[in-house]
Formats: structure tokens, sequence, C-alpha cells
């Protein structure tokens, strides 16, 4: 499909991997290209519009009228949290799945015919948002009934949501094939992340369609009217869900670029695995932090999401947060590449833009994406969060931040080892994920930071004075500016990125397949090593207690600053 690949395949359609050692199919690569192409072409659209929102947010610029801010800001959301994230996570399972089995990719006209449901619906859902009649017509991201978005908007939706369960469907199929070929043997863990990926995705995108579906029905006149609180339910499902699946798409890519790049082993493939499983039953529980102002949930019900429930869920997080550094640096050390408490840290490729992405992006969504994620989730501390400019600081510490660098991580090897090229402006590549991750981290700072201390609301594009009531955030001008620049300077990052892999497609060297980071391997799967024991993940050890200090201080500054709001007694 792709004559920019400069690799040859056999007679059966296969190709060797020199540096992971994959047996690779033509089938799965092409469609890898294909999705991961369509995904960096969202993400810039969604990036293109993000100055715009950027822009406007900043007061002293105030870029867009009302109207158009509530246009550009829609478009940027469903390009940049829908259509960039799902494309690349398509070809994630891809390479989950046909790529570490060794497979051709089964049903692969099935694969095409998902990716031209998914790009129609993509572009029917960009169309529907530009023309919509505001205010008349509402076509933000949750687009909650009754306020109506336009039938188009409805429409697109449905048929992308639709296109995406058709593209999942030859993972599914591949994976069946390999079982019954091979006795239902274990799959390698980067295929088991995609597998509770692909579960996962499924439950949201069957949300999604039970929210659509109805809202379509509804604009076209064959309903009355749509339950507003069925649809806050039911868009829940996929409006957290597709978050969700983020997160777990991401997690895979750490143990996959990990060992790849820097030679990590896997702790405790067991203990991994469990925690995958522990998101299946418990992640999608999340989106209960959305609903807690909501009359129509019970107490009983919130108490039981957001403190049992969510339990589940974070010890899983927990669990990947300790195993994936604890298997970097216990792979490293067994291959005498460290020395002290974080030699095996400071001795890592940090020149490698895959590998510094993905380092960055576990760091930053631990500490900006992930702790703020469990005080968002807890009964008390949401109603101190909720509706304010920190949401919209959690969403892009985790999906803008935490993800994207991870994807951009996988990006950089999809250049190399998929179409066969070298990176173009090898000094940009290397300072790109700096640059992206350390603006994008003073943003989301600021962000969460005016929406606690100051109530800086979200959605609203002029926020110093809201015209007819007592709120006055003038306070939190100097923090807009910091912000104002942070944005624009992350959005340049992200820019950099776009143009070192179209040149890098278009003019770049053929990559000359030897080994990539600092260690040579010959598989993907990582696989445990006898050497690794307690005492050869000291550093992994340490790390934890300082990433346990913070969050108990920031847990302990949130409960205080809640503690404010009703003062008892004289």
């Amino acid at each position: 499909m792709f004559d920019v690949s400069t690799y040859e395949y056999d007679d059966d359609g296969f190709r060797e991997c020199n540096v992971t050692g994959l047996n690779i199919h033509e089938t799965a690569e092409d469609m890898v290209k294909l999705y991961g192409l369509t995904a960096i072409l969202a993400l810039t659209v969604g990036g293109l519009f993000a100055l715009l929102v950027a822009l406007t947010r900043w007061e002293l610029i105030g870029l867009l009228s009302a109207s158009d801010y509530y246009t550009y800001l829609s478009i940027h959301a469903w390009n940049l949290l829908i259509f960039w994230m799902i494309f690349m996570e398509i070809a994630i399972l891809y390479v989950g799945g046909p790529f570490v089995l060794g497979r051709k990719l089964a049903i692969p006209l099935l694969a095409k015919a998902g990716w031209v449901i998914m790009a129609t619906g993509a572009l029917i859902v960009n169309v529907a948002i530009l023309v919509t009649d505001f205010p008349n017509e509402a076509p933000l991201l949750t687009s909650y009934v009754p306020l109506p978005s336009s039938w188009q908007f409805y429409l697109g939706a449905i048929v992308f949501v639709l296109g995406t369960v058709i593209a999942a469907l030859p993972f599914f199929a591949t994976i069946w094939q390999d079982q019954r070929e091979h006795g239902r043997r274990t799959l390698p863990l980067v295929t088991f992340g995609a597998f509770i990926t692909s579960i996962v995705a499924v439950e949201a995108l069957i949300g999604g369609l039970l929210t659509y579906v109805p809202a379509l029905l509804w604009r076209i006149g064959y309903l009355e009217s749509v339950d507003p609180a069925y649809y806050r339910q039911m868009y829940w499902i996929i409006g957290h869900g597709s978050q969700q699946i983020n997160l777990l798409a991401m997690i895979t890519v750490w143990y996959f670029l990990t060992h790849v790049i820097g030679g990590a082993a896997v702790a405790s493939q067991k203990i991994s695995r469990a925690a995958f499983v522990l998101y299946l039953f418990f992640i999608n529980i999340g989106a209960a932090h959305h609903l807690m102002s909501d009359p129509v949930v019970s107490t009983g019900w919130r108490m039981w999401n957001t403190s049992y429930a969510a339990y589940g869920a974070v010890f899983a997080s927990m669990i990947h947060a300790f195993a994936i550094p604890a298997g970097l640096e216990a792979g490293r050390r067994a291959k005498g590449k460290a020395g002290g408490l974080f030699g095996w840290l400071w001795s890592s490729p940090w020149d490698d833009p895959g590998f510094s992405a993905t380092v960055l992006s576990i760091i930053l969504f631990g500490f900006l994406g992930g702790i703020t994620g469990v005080m968002m989730g807890q009964m008390q501390l949401n109603m101190t969060w909720h509706n304010t400019f920190a949401t919209v600081g959690h969403f892009h510490a985790t999906v803008a931040t935490g993800t994207t660098l991870a994807f951009m991580g996988l990006g950089y090897y999809v250049l190399r080892l998929v179409f066969g090229r070298e990176w173009s402006f090898g000094l940009v590549a290397k300072i790109q994920p700096y640059l992206y991750g350390g603006a994008m981290a003073l943003t989301v700072l600021m962000m969460m930071y005016m929406g606690i201390l100051f109530g800086v609301p979200r959605r609203h594009p002029s926020v110093m004075d809201i015209p007819g009531t007592a709120f006055s955030f003038s306070p939190a001008k100097p923090f807009f500016a910091v912000f104002g620049v942070a944005a624009i300077v992350s959005i340049v990052g992200g820019a950099l990125f776009i143009v070192v892999a179209l040149a890098s497609l278009l003019v770049g060297e053929p990559f000359d397949g030897s080994s990539v980071g600092d260690i040579h391997r010959t598989a993907a799967d990582g696989g445990e090593s006898g050497s690794i024991n307690a005492y050869s993940m000291r550093g992994t050890f340490t790390l934890c207690l300082i990433f346990l200090g913070v969050f108990v201080t920031l847990w302990a500054m949130n409960w205080y600053l809640l503690s404010t709001i009703w003062q008892i007694g004289p």
C-alpha cells in the first residue's frame, strides 16, 4: 500500500525486523502505516485549533468571539481527545497482535473498511461542528441533551464508533486464529495488554451507541425526547471510557518501548497481567467522578464508585507504576548498564526521542495526571475540582501530556521500524519530547492552580469577570500569562513532532537497521530475568517513596483547601 518503506518481504509477505526480531507481515504493516498517518493528521488539526483556543483563554489576547470559541474548542477536543487517540490505538492493536505474534493480519479488507468508516465519521463530525448554528445548537464534546446538536453531528459520531468496532475485529480474529493454532498458548505481555485494551474499548463503544443513536433519532423526529439523565449515564461510558482506552494503550506502549529501547525486563509477568485484569473490572468505574453532583444517582452509588470500586483501578495503576521502572532498572542492571542507586537511569539513552518521550510520559502522567485523577475521583475533593479549569488541567495531564508523549515515542519507532526511515532533523527530534513535555507540564500546572485556588471555570472564553454575577477572577490574570506562553510553546513542541515525522517520510534517509537505544535485544516481549530480585530494583523503591511523599502532600493540601470552603463558627 505504501511504497515509502525501504523493507522487502519474502514470498509469504513476511520480513524479519533485525532490531526486535519480530516477523512482520505486510498486511499488518500497511494498516499500522495507514492508521498511524491518519492519527498524525488528526493531531495536526487538533493542534491548530488548540492554538486558537489557548489564545482566547489567555485574556491578554482574547482572540475569538464566544461563538467561535465554543466551535473551535469542540473541534480541538474531538480531534485530540478522540480521533488522534483512537486511530493511533487501532495501530497499537495491530502492533500488539499481528506484529508481536508474528502473524498475518486476519481479514485485512475489514481493517481497510474500518478505516474508511472511521475517517468518514471523523470528517462528518468536524464539518457538523464547523457549520453549527450557535447558540441554537451546542456541539461540545459532551453535547448534553436537551441542548440540541445537529443531527449530522450525532450521525458522524455513530459512524465513527461503528468504524472503530469494525477496525478492531481483525485484531480479535488474529488472536482467535493464533489461539486455535497454538492450543491456547499464553499471550505475550504486550499482546495481552492490547487484548485487555480492546475489551475495554468495546465496552466504551457500546456506550457510545447507546448515547448517540437515541440522540440522532430525537433530532430527526423519531423520538419526542431523550431522558437527560439516561444520556448523561450512557455518555460517560464512552466519554470517560475512551480515556481509559488511552490509559491501557499507553501502558502497553510503555512495556514495549522500555524493552525495545532501554533493555527493560518484565519484573513479574503474573503481577503485570493481574494489573491489566483489574483494569478490566474496575477502570470504567472512574467515570463516576463526572456525576458527583448529578441528582439522579444515589449517595450510595457515588460512595461505592469513588471508594471501594475505585481502589481496584488505583491498585492496578500502582502495580504498573512500580513494575515498568522496576523492569527497566532490573534489565539494565543485569546487562551492566548501572551503578549505584540511579546509575541505571542516568546511563539510559536520553538522547533517543523514543526513550525520552516514553519516560517523560511515565513521569508526567504519574505525578500530574495520576495523582490528580485519584483526588478528583474522591467524592469530597471532587467538589473543589469539577467544572473548574483544574479539570481541564487533569485531562491535559493524562491525555495531552502522558498519552500523547507515549504515542509520539511509538511514532518515532514506527518511522524507523515500519517505514524504514531515519529521523530527519536529528537534533530537533532529540529536543522535541523535552520541549513538548516541559511546556505541557507548566501549562497543566497553571490550569490546576487557577481552577483550585481561584475557581476559574472551564469552557468559558473570558473568565476575568462573569457579567451579571459577583464572580471576579482578576487575581488569576498573571497565571494566565504563564499559561498562555507555556501553551504556545507546547503547541510548537507538538508541531515539531509532526515536522520531523513528515520530513522523515518524505526525505529521510533509509534506516540502516542497526540496534536502537544502547542495548542489543532479540524479542519484543522482554521476559523475566533470573537475576531480578528486590535489591536489583532498589532505585525504583526509592522513586516510589518520593512519589508517595508527593501524593500524600498534595492529598493533604487539597483536603485543607476543602476545609476552607465552609467556615465553621464566628
